[in-house]
């Protein structure tokens, strides 16, 4: 039976915990492009893939036709368990092969495989990066995109080494590896990340800044740690990236959004302070320390900024107090349409207003209805009442009535 893997951390060498509970992976997503190699019978994918049958002709209740040694490898995941030894002792001997195309071919089938042996594949992953045959190394790429998420702690190394490749496409496979694995596994995530955001070469830095997202509510306070050393980055695109995540931070831990917002509205960069703007108006406005911003950011020098602080004004505060906040503003104030907002805001309609805004603030008398409107029910009712008064009043003695 083979050993079963676990990601560990490499500094302390704890298991690593996920981010997610669920299945580790879909196999399906592991598994070559479909093909022939789906209907070969079992018994013979072992000398298929070892070379030692050529061909072999497939029944037609299968679909019929030709099956091939390339065919048998990406076949191997397969196999039976007690063909498991077998099989991969043969995926190891094709990774190494003297051909370009079984080499290719083996790292198709490597990621599938992995799920049921994976000793001494990864090494293979790293040496096949490296490989002399371009179509071979690309192909080793798409193996790491795949199975780097799965064998987080296995691959990370490799991980570390391609990150930081100088080919632009092999940083990106690497990148897009990351961010699949940072989905499943935060604190890998995190550790590489928390090495990126250090590196001089600003392209690493601003690769990394925007995987953040993705840790955003599965990173915890490491994760926070790191959108925080990336908003004060001295670059401001990696700050710019950084300021994504506040939105959906504000929604899921609004008090360490709070924090980092406040940090955010006094960048240099517009496209920073946008990204703020956007993470205070879902911030809890009760909050003193999101108060104090709104009207912090009243008086800023940038006018976008100001904007959207004046318009927040009348949810933080009201009455007196907002009346005289305005008046404040307005003193200082010179852009025309929020001159004219503040106007708004400064003036006590109630006591300052038009004669119809004044009546507006007055409690409605309430309605008197005419007799002629009532409905018919009612004017029964009100003329059997008249009827019992009239009786009443004949019924009376006249000394009664006299006195």
């Amino acid at each position: 039976m083979a050993r079963e893997y676990i990601a560990r951390d490499p500094r302390t060498g704890k298991a690593l915990r996920k981010s997610r509970v669920k299945e580790d992976s879909d196999i399906r997503a592991l598994l070559p492009s479909g093909g022939t190699w789906e209907s070969i019978p079992r018994t013979d994918i072992l000398g298929l893939a070892s070379g030692e049958l050529g061909v072999i002709e497939l029944p037609r209740t299968s679909g019929g036709g030709f099956a091939r040694r390339q065919d048998g490898i990406k076949a191997l995941n397969r196999v039976f368990e007690e063909d498991i030894e077998t099989a991969h002792g043969i995926l190891l001997n094709c990774l190494d092969d003297d051909s370009a195309d079984i080499r290719e071919v083996a790292l198709e089938s490597m990621p599938s495989f992995s799920m049921r042996k994976h000793e001494g594949l990864i090494r293979c992953l790293s040496d096949r990066l490296m490989d002399d045959s371009p179509e071979v190394r690309d192909e080793a790429m798409r193996s790491l995109e795949k199975m780097a998420p799965v064998f987080p702690s296995g691959c990370e190394e490799i991980l570390r080494r391609e990150l930081r490749h100088q080919e632009d496409a092999r940083r990106k496979n690497a990148f897009s590896a990351l961010k699949s694995t940072s989905e499943r596994w935060a604190e890998t995530g995190c550790l590489h990340i928390d090495e990126l955001i250090r590196e001089e070469d600003v392209d690493l830095r601003r690769r990394a800044a925007s995987i953040l997202r993705v840790l955003t509510t599965k990173g915890g306070a490491e994760g926070w740690d790191l959108i925080g050393w990336c908003l004060e980055d001295e670059d401001a695109e990696v700050r710019r990236r950084a300021s994504k995540t506040l939105n959906s931070l504000a929604g899921s831990e609004p008090r360490i959004a709070a924090i980092l917002v406040e940090v955010a509205m006094s960048d240099d960069d517009a496209a920073v302070r946008k990204s703020a703007m956007g993470a205070l108006k879902k911030l809890n406005m009760e909050s003193p320390r999101v108060s104090r911003m709104v009207i912090d950011g009243a008086r800023d020098r940038d006018y976008e900024l100001r904007k959207a602080c004046i318009g927040l004004l009348s949810i933080i505060m009201s009455g007196t107090e907002l009346r005289e906040t305005a008046r404040e503003l307005l003193r200082q104030e010179t852009r025309s349409d929020l001159r004219k907002r503040l106007v708004a805001l400064s003036t006590d309609l109630e006591m300052e207003g038009t004669e119809d805004q004044k009546n507006s603030f007055l409690a409605p008398l309430e309605q008197v209805q005419d007799e002629d409107e009532k409905p018919p029910e009612l004017k029964m009712i009100s003329n059997e009442k008249k009827g019992e008064h009239h009786k009443d009043k004949l019924s009376r003695p006249e000394s009664e009535g006299s006195k």
